[in-house]
């Protein structure tokens, strides 16, 4: 019996190996086509208040309102499908870059209005782009080359 569980376990680890991130890399992009094609239709996203200001704040005021709105929602929806689909994969990436640290930017520019005593429903929204960072890190090493090493096997 030990063995049969030994076996069914290396079956299972190889499977994850080989297809976990991409996987990843699959829901991460339905995750960003979802949010961004939300942000097309104004009113329907919950978080377009907040990423409307903050673009307004990140461009200077050149970008407003629905245009604003438009650019984040195109932008979220590029990164989705290529992220889905694998094609302009590291374009993709990078933009998902810059889109992560405006993610983030209203930390900094609305700190007072996310966290008035406890955090907002908007600050906790914010607050799962931590992992949509850490699956971006792990996705961009793959598509970087860099061979995946786990911490246990680097302390060794």
């Amino acid at each position: 019996m030990t063995a049969t569980i030994e076996t069914m376990i290396s079956r299972l680890s190889g499977w994850l190996a080989r297809h976990s991130i991409d996987v990843l890399r699959v829901s991460l992009g339905l995750v960003f086509v979802a949010f961004g094609t939300l942000k097309f239709f104004p009113g329907v996203s919950p978080a377009e208040a907040l990423s409307v200001a903050t673009l307004e704040k990140l461009s200077l005021g050149m970008l407003s309102g629905y245009a604003a709105q438009a650019v984040i929602a195109a932008m979220e929806v590029f990164i989705g499908l290529a992220l889905v689909t694998g094609k302009l994969l590291k374009t993709g990436l990078v933009v998902m870059t810059g889109a992560l640290a405006g993610f983030f930017a209203p930390y900094v520019f609305f700190f007072t209005n996310l966290f008035p005593g406890a955090p907002t429903l908007e600050a906790q929204y914010i607050f799962k782009d931590i992992v949509l960072a850490a699956a971006a890190m792990v996705i961009g090493a793959r598509a970087l080359g860099a061979r995946l090493v786990p911490a246990r096997d680097r302390m060794a």
